[in-house]
């Protein structure tokens, strides 16, 4: 790609896009795989969209924000770019956030239609969740729909594939793109509203800031719910002409390892948790091949860039940073300028403004605005609720060096008053991984009548105890207001299907235990 961000040239439709990706990269060029291993062309998924569209359009209407209830999957990205031919919206959902958030998801979007998967549903015994959903939408299996494809369809579909933009519904930039949900980490899910130029411009961004070469394999186990997994895993390689391999679960830690070898990967998309466990588990010469790895969605470990250096050699592990209402991505490293312990350079074509935030010195609360930044988040009388100027405040505390490297500092509700200080969270949840690397662990703050907050850690580690927190503190020279007294020790920090950990369950847990020692 050019060195430099042209706004100009996100300003067009998803499916223009893909078109436009074919004209350039060759119709013939293999783009698309799964774990079935039938790799498919710019044609072939020009083709098949226009196929399996023509069926979904059959029952549902114009501008039809119809659900998608799918893993990583060839089939997913077939719909996805089915619903766009025809002019509906994808509404990605979280099929890990429980029956309560996809209900509310659905009735936030009036989703009146859920496509999905006998298979899906089947291997991820999700029998409950189409139960509920059933008494809110239709739920429609692909199986059964690709069975009434037929001749009549194919016809049509190899005409539309020879001239696309002639039987493609019009859609403008400004259209939405996707409804995607955001993680819940810390709440109640919301709905956000990209539009087509949003995902676009994004794509653009990522491929003006890092160099990519058209013949590289990206192999994404993320779940396009996901906004990472979504624009990094599916749109990011398709249309820049390198091949999207999707593969249903990140949970998968022995299939992956031997997977990234033989499909010659060569950027792996995940978080530092699974990276962890994948190269705990893969033999030395399986993940040696990757050009780099990013990472989003928490922060990257020290011990994880020292195992992936020590077993595997000089394979980047590129730290960034986004929302969903980013699209998402705001910052991230580069493989030729990777600074630990930040989330890398704010994307080109990106403005940034940092607000003080009390208490908390060096650093300010980040708000962004740019062309990836969302049209809005839905509300409940149905509208859009658009961001104020063109502003997304991300509720992240960060700092910006004088050439726009970003470094997290925390998130302004990941901050705690203890003792008349202001403590990060994060910073206490460091000290614990500092002690115990491999574990997982999480800091929440409760109401403290003398100190105002007192930290609590949960954790996986058996023998944790707060003497070594305390000496690492020490030695730190960190203040030991940001060391968690109580531990609460259990056998699995909760996290959400993106892998980051889940602050709402963490926090039952807690005020669980303090119920029982009251």
């Amino acid at each position: 790609m050019s060195s430099r961000f042209d706004p100009k040239q996100a300003r067009t439709s998803l499916f223009d896009a893909l078109v436009e990706a074919r004209q350039t990269f060759g119709a013939k060029k293999l783009i698309l795989e799964d774990q079935e291993r039938r790799p498919i062309t710019y044609t072939d998924l020009i083709r098949a969209s226009f196929a399996l569209g023509r069926k979904i359009a059959a029952f549902t209407q114009p501008g039809e924000r119809v659900g998608v209830m799918l893993p990583a999957s060839a089939g997913a990205v077939v719909t996805f770019f089915a619903l766009h031919a025809f002019g509906r919206t994808p509404t990605m959902l979280n099929f890990t956030s429980g029956i309560r958030n996809l209900k509310a998801a659905c009735e936030l979007a009036g989703v009146k239609h859920v496509l999905t998967a006998h298979r899906f549903i089947e291997q991820a015994k999700l029998h409950d969740l189409v139960d509920a959903l059933e008494t809110l939408t239709t739920v429609t299996y692909l199986e059964e729909v690709r069975q009434t494809i037929g001749l009549a369809d194919k016809l049509y579909a190899a005409a539309a594939g020879a001239l696309p933009k002639n039987f493609r519904a019009p859609a403008r930039p400004d259209d939405p793109g996707v409804i995607l949900f955001t993680s819940g980490s810390f709440g109640a899910p919301r709905g956000v509203v990209l539009t087509q130029a949003n995902l676009v411009a994004n794509v653009r961004q990522i491929a003006t800031h890092i160099d990519l070469d058209p013949d590289w394999v990206m192999f994404n186990p993320l779940p396009t719910f996901h906004c990472f997994g979504l624009t990094g895993g599916v749109l990011l390689p398709i249309l820049t002409g390198m091949k999207a391999f999707q593969y249903p679960s990140p949970l998968h830690t022995k299939q992956i390892p031997p997977l990234l070898k033989d499909t010659k990967a060569s950027i792996l998309l995940a978080t530092d948790t699974f990276v962890n466990q994948y190269a705990r588990a893969a033999e030395p010469d399986e993940m040696a091949g990757l050009k780099f790895i990013v990472c989003g969605a928490e922060k990257v470990r020290e011990e994880t860039h020292n195992l992936i250096a020590e077993r595997f050699g000089p394979v980047p592990v590129l730290e960034g940073y986004g929302a969903t209402e980013a699209s998402p991505v705001i910052a991230v490293n580069k493989p030729t300028d990777n600074r630990r312990g930040t989330v890398g350079g704010l994307l080109p074509g990106m403005e940034a403004r940092l607000e003080p935030v009390e208490g908390i010195p060096g650093g300010g609360r980040l708000h962004v605005r740019g062309p990836n930044v969302m049209a809005g988040y839905l509300t409940s009388a149905g509208g859009v609720e658009p961001p104020v100027d063109g502003w997304h405040d991300t509720g992240d505390v960060v700092s910006l060096s004088d050439d726009n490297w970003v470094k997290i500092l925390g998130r302004v509700k990941r901050f705690a008053k203890v003792g008349g200080e202001m403590v990060s969270l994060t910073a206490a949840e460091d000290l614990a991984i500092a002690v115990w690397p491999e574990c997982r662990h999480a800091v929440v703050a409760l109401p403290d009548p003398k100190k105002g907050e007192r930290l609590v850690l949960v954790t996986d580690a058996r023998g944790a105890d707060a003497a070594p927190l305390i000496a690492h503190a020490k030695a730190l020279g960190a203040s030991e207001l940001a060391v968690p007294r109580k531990i609460i020790k259990v056998t699995e920090v909760p996290v959400l299907g993106t892998g980051k950990t889940d602050y709402v369950a963490v926090q039952r847990i807690v005020d669980a235990e303090g119920k029982r020692a009251a």
